[in-house]
Formats: C-alpha cells, sequence, structure tokens
C-alpha cells in the first residue's frame, strides 16, 4: 500500500482492493424509482439521487455488517477448534470402538 510517491499509506484510488464488497455495488436506479403517475419534483429527484450515493444502502453493510462478519469469523474459528477438541476426545473414541465392533460383523 503506497501511494504514488513511493511513500506507504492507503489507498486512495482503490479502497477495495481485495473485492470485499463486490457484492455491494448498487446504482441509484436499484434502489430508487417513480411509478409515472406519482413523479416529484425535479429538485427532489436530483437531492436524492445525491443522498443516494452514500447512503444506509452501503454505509451499514461497509461499515457494520462488513467488521462483524469479519469478527464472527475469527471468534467462531477458535470455537470451531474447542469444538473439534471436544468431539474429538469424547466423541471419537466411542465411534472408533463401535468400529471395532462392527469391523467384526463384516468378517
Amino acid at each position: 500500500m503506497a501511494d504514488s510517491k513511493g511513500t506507504p499509506g492507503p489507498d486512495l484510488m482503490n479502497r477495495d482492493p481485495n473485492n470485499i464488497n463486490i457484492h455491494l455495488e448498487y446504482n441509484f436506479e436499484d434502489v430508487l424509482a417513480e411509478p409515472d403517475g406519482t413523479h416529484s419534483i425535479d429538485c427532489v429527484w436530483k437531492l436524492s439521487f445525491t443522498c443516494c450515493e452514500f447512503a444506509y444502502i452501503s454505509f451499514v453493510p461497509i461499515w457494520c455488517f462488513t467488521p462483524f462478519f469479519r469478527m464472527l469469523d475469527l471468534n467462531c474459528g477458535c470455537m470451531k477448534r474447542m469444538y473439534g477438541m471436544c468431539i474429538k476426545c469424547c466423541l471419537e473414541p466411542c465411534c472408533e470402538a463401535a468400529g471395532l465392533i462392527f469391523h467384526v460383523f463384516k468378517k
């Protein structure tokens, strides 16, 4: 992460270099629409377009959901490991013993 002069820092042109939020690419027309019979005045429609650029649709997923799911992913990795250890200690000996018993019936 270096700028055009080679000094380290955030990339101001590509702010999602790993494409984490690729599923959040929305356009104004994907979110708001007015039927032909109920058009608002032009200034309201233009202001809506301007506000939509930094709207709830972009803000919440990028600044709330993505960090939350990242944190959840990290914490669940720890829980997954602990759960695996419990299964390996408690359930695996029973399954292995049952497997050895049924292996005798196969012969």
